[in-house]
């Protein structure tokens, strides 16, 4: 069983932990599955010279955007940052640094961080810049890149469900990094749409609540869409149901 405490809000339970310069792990994919609350509650606590692990850094003014509004990261470790303009722009001056990483890549770091294990060679990156000033090492005749497994001092996380163990569910597409985000931290923040009252069916859990330690209420919100793309409503579409 885990040893997770049910918070009142997400600031409540962030600011006996959080802390300026360190290093935190932050699920979702886009903006699928992003931990809001806790990221707001972030923004809100002030913290600064953070570094950030996550796949992608939001959109401006959106879930991880918020942090690079407020000028409260320092580094970033992801694989890919296109939609956010405020980035690139920081970035560009000099203001951030950042460290690329392949996604498959960046996802087993942090999965091995979580399971204590602390690098692995891949052959992804070779004789490319995200190989440079790591140690290689030739195995069966093929060159292999190591990586080092992430350990974060925080992890936030978003779950549709949770128990009163930490035990968490994922839905559908927003399990994408959260599971490894929770893995990788030292203490994680969960916060979920639903807290059963019940423990949850173990067949079903995603995330054993072992590595998870704080449990919120996720608040009652619209879930953005990152780029929606539409067509007009054809009157035959409308005939035949949309079909």
């Amino acid at each position: 069983m885990g040893s997770s405490t049910i918070r009142s809000s997400a600031a409540e339970a962030l600011e006996p932990v959080v802390a300026d310069g360190q290093t935190i792990a932050v699920g979702g994919f886009g903006l699928s599955g992003n931990p809001t609350d806790l990221i707001e509650a972030l923004r809100d606590l002030g913290v600064k010279d953070l570094t950030i692990v996550s796949n992608n850094m939001g959109v401006d003014g959106v879930a991880l955007g918020l942090l690079i509004e407020n000028r409260q990261v320092r580094r970033v470790i992801s694989s890919y940052v296109g939609e956010n303009r405020l980035f690139a722009e920081q970035y560009l001056s000099g203001e951030l640094e950042v460290e690329f990483a392949p996604q498959g890549t960046l996802a087993e770091r942090m999965r091995a961080g979580g399971a204590g294990i602390g690098g692995f060679y891949t052959r992804t990156g070779v004789g490319t810049p995200v190989a440079e000033g790591k140690p290689t090492r030739e195995l069966d005749g093929v060159e292999y890149v190591l990586e080092r497994g992430i350990v974060a001092d925080v992890a936030l996380v978003r779950a549709h469900r949770a128990d009163r163990e930490g035990n968490l569910v994922y839905r559908k597409t927003a399990r994408n990094f959260n599971p490894l985000a929770a893995m990788c931290g030292r203490v994680t923040f969960a916060e979920a749409e639903i807290i059963e009252e019940d423990y949850l069916d173990p067949d079903e859990i995603h995330t054993p609540g072992v590595f998870v330690q704080h449990v919120v209420l996720a608040s009652d919100r619209e879930k953005p869409i990152e780029k929606r793309t539409t067509r007009p409503r054809t009157a035959s579409a409308e005939t035949d149901g949309g079909r």
